[in-house]
C-alpha cells in the first residue's frame, strides 16, 4: 500500500490535464513510478487546445480522447496501470440538457471505452478512483415542518416560471449522505455521472478489483478555467465583480451549495488512492460539510473587490436543483481527512490567483 500523500505504481489519469487532475498531479505524480495522463486537450477546457503549463514536468501526457478505442488501447497496452484515476467527463449541466449525446458519449461511452480497453489488455488494475458529482442526488431529500421526509423530482419549467423555487411550504433540504440519500439524478449530467459509477461497480466487482467513487461538490480554486462558461460560478462571479459590475443572483438568491476548495478534494483524492478500500465500493461525499446561499458566494467575492452590491434577477436554469450540500462525517472517519479551507480564504486565494492570470 502506497503512503499517505504517495501514489506508488503506475497511475492513468483520464481527463488529468483539466482543473482537478493538474493539481493532483502537483501533488502525485512525482511519487509515482508512472503517471500518465490521457487528455483530448478540449478547447472548450484549454483555449487553443494547448496543455496547462503548470503540469509537473514528470507526468506523461498522451493526448487522446476516452471515446476512442484506438487512443485508449494504446495508453492502456503499453502502462498497463495499477490505479485508473478516471476524471474525464463533460461537466455542464446546463449543457448537458441541449448537448445530451456529447455528454452520454463521453461519461457512459467514455467509461465503456476504458473498460473495453483493459479487458483487450488482459489487464485489470488494482483500484479504480472516480470522481462523481452530488448531481446524482438530484433535489436529494427534504423534511415537512411535521418532520417528515420525501424526496422530490424535478422543478418544472411551468413551476421555475412562476417563481415556486422550493418544494412545500416551509419544507428543508436536508443534507446529503451517500447512506441517506437514494440517487434521483434530474439533469443529463447527473444521470450520466450515475451510470459512471454504476457501470465501473460492475466490471470492478465481476473482476475482484476495488472502486473508490468521490462524490464531489461544488468545486472552486486556482487553475480553474477561466474561459469555460461551465465550470461553476465561483469563477463567473470573480471575472464580473473585478470588472466592478453587480453580480445577478439566479432565482431568489437563496439557492445553496456546498462551495469546497481545490485543495481539500485533492487531499480527498490524496487519500482515497493512498489507501484502498477493504470492500468491493467505497463511495464517499467530498464537500466543506458548509451550506452557502449564492448570494453570501456574491456578497463575499463583490466584497473582496469592493464591487457593487449582487441583485436579484428571478433567472433560473432548466435542470437545476435548488439547494445542495452534504454531511461528510462518514468520509472524515473513512479517508481520515479534514475539509480545511473556509469559503472567505478560498475566495480570496482564488482572486489572487485570477489576478496573476489577467492582469
Amino acid at each position: 500500500m502506497a503512503a499517505p500523500g504517495t501514489a506508488g505504481g503506475r497511475v492513468l489519469v483520464t481527463g488529468g490535464a483539466g482543473f482537478i487532475g493538474t493539481t493532483l498531479a502537483r501533488e502525485l505524480a512525482d511519487s509515482a513510478e508512472q503517471w500518465v495522463v490521457l487528455d483530448n486537450l478540449h478547447p472548450q477546457v484549454h483555449p487553443g487546445s494547448e496543455p496547462p503549463a503548470d503540469l509537473p514536468a514528470s507526468v506523461d501526457l498522451r493526448v487522446g480522447d476516452v471515446t476512442s478505442a484506438d487512443d485508449l488501447d494504446a495508453v492502456v497496452a503499453d502502462l498497463r496501470p495499477d490505479t485508473v484515476v478516471h476524471l474525464a467527463a463533460e461537466t455542464g449541466t446546463a449543457q448537458s440538457l441541449s448537448e445530451s449525446t456529447r455528454h452520454g458519449m463521453v461519461n457512459v461511452v467514455g467509461t465503456t471505452q476504458l473498460l473495453d480497453a483493459l479487458t483487450r489488455a488482459g489487464h485489470v488494475p488494482s483500484h479504480f478512483v472516480l470522481t462523481s458529482s452530488r448531481a446524482v442526488y438530484g433535489e436529494g431529500v427534504w423534511r415537512n415542518v411535521d418532520g417528515s421526509t420525501f424526496q422530490p423530482g424535478l422543478r418544472t419549467h411551468a413551476q421555475l416560471e412562476s417563481g415556486a423555487w422550493d418544494h412545500g411550504d416551509g419544507a428543508a433540504h436536508v443534507p446529503n449522505t451517500v447512506l441517506g440519500t437514494h440517487p434521483s439524478p434530474i439533469n443529463v449530467y447527473g444521470a450520466t455521472k450515475l451510470a459512471q459509477e454504476q457501470i465501473l461497480s460492475a466490471w470492478t466487482g465481476s473482476h475482484d478489483t476495488r472502486l473508490s467513487v468521490l462524490r464531489l461538490q461544488n468545486v472552486y480554486g486556482p487553475r480553474q478555467s477561466l474561459s469555460n462558461p461551465y465550470t461553476g460560478i465561483v469563477s463567473l462571479f470573480s471575472r464580473l465583480a473585478r470588472e466592478g459590475r453587480s453580480i445577478p443572483l439566479y432565482e431568489d438568491g437563496e439557492i445553496t451549495r456546498d462551495f469546497v476548495h481545490i485543495d481539500d478534494v485533492v487531499s480527498a483524492l490524496v487519500a482515497a488512492i493512498a489507501h484502498k478500500p477493504a470492500d468491493h465500493v467505497r463511495t464517499v461525499d467530498v464537500g466543506s460539510g458548509v451550506r452557502t446561499t449564492i448570494g453570501d458566494l456574491a456578497r463575499e467575492v463583490a466584497r473582496y473587490h469592493d464591487a457593487p452590491e449582487p441583485h436579484v434577477t428571478g433567472q433560473y436554469r432548466d435542470g437545476d436543483v435548488r439547494h445542495a450540500s452534504c454531511d461528510v462525517e462518514v468520509t472524515l472517519r473513512q479517508l481520515d481527512w479534514q475539509p480545511r479551507v473556509s469559503l472567505r480564504d478560498g475566495v480570496a486565494g482564488l482572486q489572487e490567483w485570477i489576478a496573476t492570470q489577467l492582469d
